[in-house]
């Protein structure tokens, strides 16, 4: 009898043709989580086997519980499909359960086994009766005795930890994150991750108008959703002249839409130029002016990308508990603002007019300014490096 952690995965198994695809991408996205570990990793269609030492057991188990495509995780004991040591190692896992009742849940997996898995269910289950204070209970046991009999083993355990579900990062290819250091789009970011496409991130960067801290705060939350992927950089685009012609030659309420545009398009040859798919942001239909549906067509038809809005449909409070729980909310309430609200005006326009911000547009040179910024692009690759340049003094 040892150790071994099985991996269950859950929504890959409704795969067909693509399978073999997405179980070798989910097994490059194990190994480079638990690249730091002394592990064997084997796999077939439907399971993954981890061996591991057992002193890192803890710190191999937080790791695999943010990789996508992990619908559960187990720690069990693995015998020889042999009824006297499976006998055996059912009644060894047993020996300090405190529960009172139980059932047993046999998968026979192994066709050659010679006891059918309803029988070997009341076998072991006379076996615990007999050896143990345990009672059964089939419909609300304390503790459940799962035994999967396979070709290459028998599993015995009793307790699942479950996985984020999710394809594997990086089977849909890759995205472009708009990351304003918000609570929104992080969240977006996350739920693009769990649906397989792999992230760069884009910041909009705007001295002296916006800080180093509000910079910093964004690398900070960059590095929170890059523990589900391993991937992410961010692109750092300088974005402050084009926002100083926008305030100087658009009308107040319609800043916000002419500078929405503008961001389009800048991500949009991003996409281009880096071979990203699509676009990915935070927008939540309704929450501001320029998330109006009839904002979105105004400030979307500069682009011809596509453009996935994974929150557009939930509301504030759904979106906050998500950004809790994967820890990036604090961050994101910090006090530091981003280019989006520095020249916010007292009353956006809600219903943006496509001809208008196209005469509005044509009052300054905006494309060689974007030319200008897509040139001046500041590509962090190393997340764990901020910045330390102080503006405070230009203020």
């Amino acid at each position: 009898m040892n150790k071994i952690i099985m991996i269950k995965y859950g929504e890959l198994t409704t795969k067909k043709a693509n399978r073999k695809f997405f179980i070798e991408t989910l097994t490059r996205n194990i190994e480079r989580v638990l690249a730091d570990y002394n592990v064997k990793i084997t796999k077939d269609r439907v399971r993954m086997y981890i061996e591991f030492n057992e002193r890192d057991l803890s710190g191999i188990l937080d790791n695999l519980k943010k990789v996508f495509g992990l619908h559960g995780i187990v720690v069990a004991s693995r015998v020889n499909n042999n009824i006297e040591e499976i006998e055996s190692c059912v009644l060894d896992t047993l020996k300090e359960s405190k529960d009172k009742t139980f059932k047993v849940d046999t998968k026979r997996a192994d066709k050659n086994f010679p006891i059918h898995s309803m029988d070997f269910n009341n076998k072991i289950g006379g076996l615990i009766l007999k050896n143990t204070s345990l009672l059964v209970d089939v419909h609300n046991p304390d503790l459940i005795v799962h035994i999967e009999i396979r070709p290459e083993g028998t599993f015995i355990y009793t307790n699942e930890i479950r996985g984020i579900g999710g394809y594997p990062v990086g089977i849909q290819g890759k995205g472009l994150l708009m990351l304003s250091g918000g609570i929104d789009s992080p969240v977006a970011g996350y739920l693009a991750l769990k649906r397989g496409v792999d992230l760069e991130c884009l910041y909009f960067d705007s001295p002296p108008h916006t800080s180093i801290e509000a910079k910093n705060k964004v690398i900070d939350l960059a590095n929170i959703i890059n523990e589900y992927s391993g991937h992410i950089k961010v692109n750092v685009v300088p974005f402050t002249k084009i926002q100083e012609e926008i305030y100087k030659n658009v009308p107040d309420s319609y800043i916000i839409t002419i500078m929405r545009r503008m961001m389009y398009r800048i991500a949009s040859r991003i996409c281009q130029k880096n071979r990203l798919k699509v676009i990915i942001n935070g927008e939540s239909i309704g929450q501001v002016a320029s998330q109006t549906l009839t904002s979105m067509v105004a400030i979307n038809s500069v682009t011809n990308m596509p453009v996935i809005r994974p929150v557009a449909c939930m509301d504030k409070l759904e979106i906050i508990d998500i950004a809790k729980e994967i820890n990036t909310y604090e961050t994101s309430i910090l006090p530091y603002e981003d280019c989006c609200t520095i020249f916010l005006p007292k009353h956006p326009v809600i219903n943006p007019d496509v001809e208008k911000c196209i005469k509005y547009e044509s009052t300054f040179d905006y494309e060689s300014l974007i030319e200008d910024a897509i040139n001046n692009i500041e590509v962090i690759t190393d997340l764990n490096t901020k910045s330390n340049n102080d503006f405070s003094e230009l203020l």
